[in-house]
């Protein structure tokens, strides 16, 4: 007898549970496991039978290049289903189930494998290329797949199309019945309670955590060649949605809630240990332009997520800061001759842009929505226009131009000369790892300052007027006072990031500084990364700014498609998790009525 149930969290009725497989479950469950682990095994045998394909995929015995990666999904795999069989050890891998965190591990192998194997055949020739282990790879990581897939959940009670309805309409109806299947399938059951811990103990897991992250990041970061970038971005998106759909991911960050200061210093301490792991600069490079970018993103963020401004020519302020501090800088083209000491010069680029940003705002905060977006684009591209015109001949010669102010010095602070190599405890550290660290402390600047002034009355304010200005000035909020600090503030710490960011290029050129580009920073990829990362929140435009900088950076062989394939990705991004990476909290409920209400929110709603 078939009978129904009703979630009364998210109102949807569900039927009796079955896999999108037609399998028993413990068949299903066995395979997914055994698959898993027979992936495991597969990775260390040979691959391809030449070492002309990257990362030496020969060697039997010991994985090289992505067989690691997938390496790491069939162990992800292997793990959830043993603790899906309740083995003694494993429950705490899964505290929201491990069903759907199964499925995901299971893709991320899968896809991963899959990848590879094309890839080895499409580039040497043909499938004649593989040896047994690519094979074996394949169908083992198919066999895994197969097995999640069968996997029983609770199926939603889908109504049938109008009979009225034209063929599109009903042909749109069946696609939204298959995505709710889809997203019933990989729903996460409601996570058990956390065992209390010791307080050293919850503070050894946020720095084995943030070890973790430190090392995954530096893999990403320092992948030489496309195809392992490549694995590396699905294996880290599948596999991060996997622990996230485990109940892991909600554990840290409740973790990290409750020793929030401790949780700071250990991702300061952590990220401050990247330039330690490189042996040269290219990497230091990227790595610090980077941090410009994630700083100025969550500059931006002040605006955005939490007044609820849309500024399109932000990258503008960031430019003010920079062209400001080469001025002051002791700059051959400066027209001033004026060398500064740098702290002297940050704090005029930072008070520089927080002007313009008061000049700008104060005629034009009085708008709203669209037209508010128009004029912050048409600022952005005023301040571009007058860079390349300030060169002596269509305007006074103050920027030099097209040509930018180039020469800026190195930045000598207290005798500590950051364009030098220095050696500390055995540590060889060049010029960009200096410049990397004096960013990072300018990051943790801006970080605190973002949240001291979010838990502050006037983040409140701010957070009043992004949900409903019109009654929060009925309260008594003085709307255009409170949008005019948040629009100064965002401009200053987007000055700080400039004045850094002149120094470590050594050049700013008007070209650094327009809307939209297939390589940031830009206006468009800075909101990207502030939506993408999520609003309101401050770790979230930290990351999706790092993953807007490091992709576009790694993926310069697509070439004209590079942003084709940035917007397919930010689509699908945006409808699988609208809220971004690292949601606010108010947001998130917004967006996804069927969770449940938490018993108290923070004063940003975080």
């Amino acid at each position: 007898m078939t009978t129904t149930t009703a979630d009364t969290t998210s109102n949807v009725t569900t039927t009796p549970v079955r896999g999108l497989i037609a399998l028993p479950e413990k068949t299903a469950r066995a395979l997914a496991t055994a698959g898993g682990a027979l992936t495991v095994i597969s990775c260390f045998l040979s691959w391809t039978w030449t070492a002309a394909y990257p990362g030496n995929l020969t060697v039997v015995g010991y994985p090289g290049g992505l067989q690691w990666l997938v390496l790491v999904g069939g162990v992800l795999t292997t793990l959830f289903g043993l603790a899906s069989y309740g083995v003694k050890g494993l429950g705490w891998l899964a505290p929201a189930g491990t069903d759907a965190a199964i499925k995901l591990a299971a893709l991320a192998a899968f896809a991963t494998a899959w990848y590879t194997v094309i890839s080895i055949t499409t580039t040497l020739g043909g499938v004649v290329n593989l040896e047994p282990g690519g094979f074996a790879v394949a169908a083992t990581s198919l066999l895994a797949l197969v097995g999640t897939l069968a996997l029983p959940f609770q199926h939603p009670v889908l109504e049938g199309p109008d009979p009225d309805d034209s063929a599109w309409e009903q042909r749109k109806h069946h696609l939204g019945n298959r995505w709710t299947t889809v997203k019933a399938a990989l729903a996460a059951d409601t996570p058990r309670p956390a065992k209390p811990l010791p307080a050293w103990t919850e503070i050894l897991l946020i720095a084995a955590v943030l070890a973790l992250t430190l090392g995954v990041f530096t893999y990403g970061i320092t992948t030489p060649y496309q195809e392992l970038f490549i694995g590396f971005l699905i294996t880290a998106c599948f596999g991060f949605a996997a622990l996230n759909k485990a109940g892991l991911v909600a554990r840290f960050t409740a973790l990290t809630a409750k020793h929030r200061n401790v949780a700071l210093v250990g991702a300061f301490a952590a990220a401050a240990a990247f330039p330690l792991t490189q042996t040269d600069d290219q990497y230091a490079t990227l790595g610090v332009n980077i941090l410009v970018f994630a700083t100025v993103a969550l500059g931006l963020n002040i605006v955005v997520g939490l007044t609820g401004l849309l500024d399109l020519g932000y990258v503008a302020f960031l430019g003010v800061g920079a062209y400001t501090a080469a001025m002051v800088s002791g700059s051959p083209n400066s027209p001033f001759g004026v060398h500064l000491p740098f702290w002297a010069a940050l704090l005029i680029g930072a008070g520089a842009s927080m002007v313009f940003g008061v000049l700008i705002g104060a005629p034009t905060l009085r708008l709203r929505g669209d037209y508010l977006a128009i004029v912050t684009l048409g600022f952005g591209e005023i301040f571009r226009i007058s860079m390349n015109n300030l060169d002596g001949t269509s305007g006074p010669d103050i920027t030099n131009g097209p040509n930018g102010i180039a020469g800026i010095p190195n930045v000598d602070l207290f005798g500590f000369d950051f364009g030098a190599s220095h050696t500390i405890a055995g540590f060889t550290i060049g010029r960009f790892a200096n410049y990397f660290l004096l960013m990072l402390l300018v990051t943790l600047i801006v970080i605190m300052v973002f949240r001291r002034s979010a838990e502050s009355r006037i983040g409140r304010a701010w957070v009043a007027i992004r949900e409903d200005e019109t009654a929060a000035e009925a309260m008594g909020i003085n709307g255009f006072r409170v949008k005019l600090i948040a629009f100064a503030l965002g401009a200053t710490l987007a000055g700080l990031a400039g004045a850094v960011q002149a120094h470590v290029n050594y050049t700013v050129t008007p070209d650094q500084y327009v809307f939209a580009n297939a390589v940031p920073p830009n206006s468009a990829f800075l909101l990207a990364a502030v939506v993408l990362g999520g609003m309101g929140t401050i770790s979230g435009p930290l990351v999706g700014g790092s993953l807007l900088f490091l992709i576009p950076n790694k993926m310069q062989f697509l070439g004209d498609y590079q942003l084709l394939a940035f917007g397919i990705a930010l689509i699908v991004l945006m409808r699988l998790r609208p809220e971004g990476i690292i949601p606010n909290r108010r947001n998130q409920l917004e967006l996804h009525k069927d969770l449940e209400a938490p018993t108290v929110l923070s004063k940003t709603g975080a």
